[in-house]
């Protein structure tokens, strides 16, 4: 539960990226805001309605759109964000997928993309185009017509179930 502060502020507690943060908020700042504000740029500003998917983060390993959620929500919870993603100086598979397959085009929808795609794999290792297609469906690109994408995911799934992805998802 987050603590009050002086004045209208409350301090929260929450790791982001396998960091401990306690920031202080304002009641209606969005996650996207703090984020943002913490100097986590992948987290993108688009729609601001939850309708486009490019500030989706992960919240306890779940895709969350972190316009839609309220700083104050993610009190003692875990988010992981792109920057988050990479182990050892390395990328993540799918990362490192996206990129070896052109997945990515202007590069402004992918990081939401990715996060989609990294909840769907934690939780579905061997998914179907057309589960890889649900999962990123939240995820509007006016760059490419998606088939890139979904062949990287297909790709990077098949890629960490054979342990070439050093477990990371």
């Amino acid at each position: 539960m987050p603590r009050r502060k002086r004045g209208s502020g409350l301090r929260i507690e929450l790791t982001i990226n396998e960091k401990a943060y306690e920031p202080d908020v304002s009641a209606g700042e969005t996650l996207l805001e703090l984020l943002r504000r913490l100097g986590l740029k992948s987290v993108k500003f688009a729609c601001g309605t939850g309708n486009c998917g490019a500030c989706t983060v992960l919240l306890d390993g779940k895709p969350v759109m972190s316009c839609l959620m309220l700083a104050p929500q993610a009190d003692g919870r875990r988010v992981t964000t792109v920057e988050g993603l990479s182990t050892d100086g390395g990328l993540h598979p799918l990362q490192q997928t996206f990129m070896e397959l052109g997945a990515p085009q202007c590069g402004f929808c992918t990081p939401g993309m990715l996060m989609a795609a990294v909840g769907l794999l934690s939780e579905n290792p061997d998914p179907s185009r057309d589960e890889v297609r649900e999962a990123i469906s939240g995820n509007i690109c006016r760059c490419s017509g998606y088939v890139r994408v979904v062949d990287a995911v297909i790709a990077a799934a098949k890629r960490i179930r054979e342990g070439m992805g050093k477990g990371n998802v």
